[in-house]
């Protein structure tokens, strides 16, 4: 009887066993947030665009051009090897007023103009996650100006003045990308003209095109 108790007991356990199955764990899955959009690559292209403001820094005469200030033009073309460092070449025209005439007698003649080619190395601090980067940049080449003028004395004159000059450069200013190869930029020069009272400010908006 004893024996039977105990085959009993025994063979109760072991179905016991058999039903409860095999014992399952449950844990979290963590999910990966997707990785931000680069707004700037890290080696790339880019050729700007841009409307041009300038006016000098004093209030003589801007090597021989005699310009009060002036709108114009600007192209800049530059190689980003790394995502923070670029080379280019910056070049811009720029209709110029004179503020005197040179003390001279105009008649409606208005040919005045400076222009220039400059050498640049930028440095560029994109935003992370952002489509933000403002820029930094030096450079160095040289600056050309032309005024044409007429006076009148006895008889009408005409007069051509060309001058050209060494120039430095130092500026900053900030471009937001609507697209990673589309965007808008914003900065401002200041320009070191060989030869005294000839520094200027210049002023430039455009659109960059990165590839």
């Amino acid at each position: 009887m004893k024996k039977l108790i105990l085959s009993v007991a025994a063979l109760v356990a072991l179905s016991g066993a058999a039903f409860a199955g095999t014992q399952t764990y449950s844990k979290e899955t963590a999910t990966t947030p997707p990785p931000c959009p680069q707004w700037y690559a890290d080696s790339e292209f880019n050729l700007s665009l841009s409307g041009v403001y300038a006016f000098r820094g004093s209030d003589d005469n801007a090597f021989n051009v005699g310009w009060d200030n002036g709108w114009g033009g600007a192209i800049d073309a530059k190689y980003f090897f790394h995502k923070y460092f670029g080379l280019g070449v910056q070049g811009f025209y720029i209709g110029v007023n004179r503020d005197d005439n040179n003390n001279l007698v105009r008649l409606n003649n208005d040919d005045d103009s400076a222009g220039g080619v400059v050498g640049t190395f930028t440095l560029r601090f994109p935003m992370n996650c952002s489509r933000f980067a403002p820029y930094v940049w030096v450079g160095g080449g040289g600056i050309w100006g032309s005024s044409e003028s007429l006076l009148v004395n006895a008889v009408v004159t005409r007069t051509n003045e060309d001058d050209g000059r060494a120039m430095g450069q130092v500026g900053g200013g900030f471009e937001v990308r609507f697209t990673p190869h589309f965007g808008w930029q914003n900065d401002f020069s200041w320009n070191v003209v060989d030869g005294p009272h000839n520094n200027f400010g210049m002023v430039r908006s455009g659109l960059n095109f990165a590839f």
